[in-house]
């Protein structure tokens, strides 16, 4: 399955407290309100610009360093990110995207630009950059993670198949 949508670009070193900052994190569960405040302390104006078509984040290195909550990954999908792109990521930021259904792939982000529009085939590995007529590859998630996020994430897979069956 291919998704297209529009970049939206950042930098390096995006903890998690960028993409939702801590004052949000324990005044409510409901994810749909801290949605509006996503990446707010880098882009105040990140959840109008996503929210009504989709888009996808691209950062550089070292993508959501900090804290273990999966409430940054969660507001993320509430924004309609449909996946975030970057070179590197933080381990457990990484863990938690999957297990709460957002892709991410790890990739050369130097050969996109903010506003471009881009087309993800996570099955293939390959990431078309529409806008400047570039393939940017990557290695596919294993089949069990990328089973997960076909599923929805880790707690809609257990749901759908009465554990973690594959």
């Amino acid at each position: 399955m291919t998704v297209s949508a529009r970049a939206f670009k950042y930098g390096d070193n995006i903890n998690t407290d960028y993409i939702i900052s801590g004052k949000y994190k324990f005044k409510s569960a409901d994810m749909e309100a801290m949605a509006v405040h996503a990446m707010e302390e880098l882009d105040p104006h990140y959840y109008e610009k996503v929210k009504p078509e989709g888009g996808f984040l691209v950062a550089g290195t070292n993508f959501g360093l900090g804290s273990s909550r999966e409430q940054a990954p969660l507001v993320l999908i509430h924004a309609n990110t449909k996946a975030v792109l970057a070179k590197s990521f933080a381990r457990i930021f990484y863990r938690n995207a999957i297990n709460t259904g957002l892709p991410v792939v790890a990739c050369d982000t130097d050969l996109i630009d903010d506003g471009d529009t881009l087309e993800l085939d996570l099955q293939g590995g390959v990431l078309k950059n529409v806008t400047q007529g570039r393939e940017i590859t990557f290695s596919p998630l294993p089949p069990v993670m990328a089973q997960l996020l076909a599923d929805g994430g880790l707690v809609e897979h257990f749901k759908k198949h009465g554990g973690f069956a594959l």
